[in-house]
């Protein structure tokens, strides 16, 4: 497909269908009235030098976010690369518009251009017009992020956090809750009156719901195992740092630890049920964290192996078991998912002697993840101050906290 046409004076003009194409994603983005929790963050940084990406997992939403962008901005236009082959160059496109008053160009799927890199410095450089754009394969975006340095802002779109989900499933504006006010009783348990109506929802949430893709929809988890194996299949093969005949073995690796507990699960105990090297494992796991597939939870304290404890993002696990069968490992899921989206500095705890301790710690505080059966043995030797048990369902005593409540969490608390 030509994006220009010379009439016969020579002068060059967009093709009719790219505006069409734009037009219906204006259209679209109308429709969505409702806004996610970042886009007030992303408006605010139009006005900047720098270009932006949105930069999260499949599925997220990224693509409604430009859309919207586009519906509340006049001069502002679209283009997605996914669909589009910009035969006459990504530069010329972006001159075009802005030479015609676009002050805003919005490109959805990046990836799916050649030598991106190269056009948007150009873009940056030379030209006046705002960039923010969009990829599928947050692994590219990723070395796009150093490659354009001073000249690009990265925004992390990530799944819905449990209180955006009952703002867009339930219609519910849920106060956010303060991250200090989880170890004051009194104040959680007012807390907890106020959003006692959440709770049922909760498990739903943790059954994929946490994903926009998943809203009004019955059967989505197919949906999950698509996106699943595009990322392995094809994002993965994108960065070069892999073959195909390697995606069989992180195939393989994502069942096995979508099968398993994430106790202990690090790259040693994933080179040996795999059949590959330690060093393979590692590579592995970090393209697919990368990818917004598996986190990585770095240990602390004296004397441990320094290996990562490996967990699965919401809600992956569901590919490999019933909810009922990893209830367990999703609490831990989650929980994992709500301390990286909130840029905890988060770690697991864990002894050479097999001792029980609390799951993970943040800061000078500990945490227990669990059911309503959690007791405090695993605290019993801690000098940390702040100890407190995430259950679900939710309990709330002198230690005891809902696990939805790490969902419910501002952002920057």
């Amino acid at each position: 497909m030509h994006i220009f046409k010379k009439d016969l004076l020579g002068n060059t003009h967009m093709e009719q269908e790219l505006i069409e194409l734009n037009n219906e994603a204006k259209e679209e983005g109308k429709k969505y009235t409702k806004k996610r929790f970042i886009y007030p963050k992303i408006t605010a940084g139009l006005g900047e030098r720098e270009h932006a990406a949105l930069v999260g997992p499949r599925g997220a939403g990224k693509t409604i976010l430009l859309k919207q962008l586009l519906a509340d901005n006049e001069r502002a236009f679209y283009v997605s690369l996914d669909t589009s082959r910009l035969e006459s160059g990504l530069f010329k496109l972006a001159k075009e518009l802005y030479d015609s008053g676009t002050k805003l160009l919005l490109i959805d799927e990046i990836h799916g251009y050649p030598g991106y890199d190269v056009e948007l410095k150009k873009i940056y450089d030379f030209l006046g017009i705002k960039v923010v754009l969009t990829s599928s394969s947050a692994l590219i975006l990723h070395e796009l992020a150093a490659d354009l340095s001073r000249r690009m802002r990265i925004i992390s779109i990530r799944p819905f956090s449990f209180r955006e989900y009952m703002f867009f499933q339930k219609n519910e504006q849920l106060e956010p809750l303060r991250f200090e006010l989880i170890f004051d009783e009194n104040a959680s348990r007012d807390y907890y009156g106020r959003t006692l109506q959440a709770e049922p929802s909760f498990s739903e949430y943790l059954q994929g719901r946490n994903y926009p893709l998943a809203l009004d929809r019955q059967n989505f988890l197919p949906l999950f195992r698509s996106m699943l194996e595009t990322v392995i299949n094809k994002d993965l093969i994108r960065t070069g740092e892999i073959t195909h005949d390697e995606t069989l073995h992180i195939a393989r690796l994502v069942a096995f630890l979508g099968k398993s507990h994430p106790e202990d699960m690090s790259y040693t105990s994933i080179a040996k049920n795999i059949g590959i090297s330690r060093y393979k494992a590692e590579k592995y796991v970090g393209l697919l964290e990368k990818a917004f597939v598996l986190h990585r939870v770095p240990p602390e304290g004296h004397g441990v192996m320094k290996e990562p404890k490996v967990l699965m993002a919401l809600p992956y696990r569901l590919l490999y078991r019933s909810y009922d069968e990893c209830i367990g490992a999703l609490r831990e899921d989650f929980f994992v998912d709500s301390a990286v989206q909130l840029g905890f500095d988060l770690a697991y705890l864990k002894t050479n002697r097999g001792e029980k301790t609390p799951d993970y710690a943040v800061g000078d505080a500990v945490f227990e993840i669990g059911g309503p059966g959690k007791g405090h043995s695993q605290f019993k030797g801690f000098k940390m101050k702040r100890k407190v048990i995430l259950t679900q369902p939710g309990m709330l005593d002198s230690i005891r906290r809902p696990l939805f409540f790490m969902g419910l969490l501002e952002q920057g608390s």
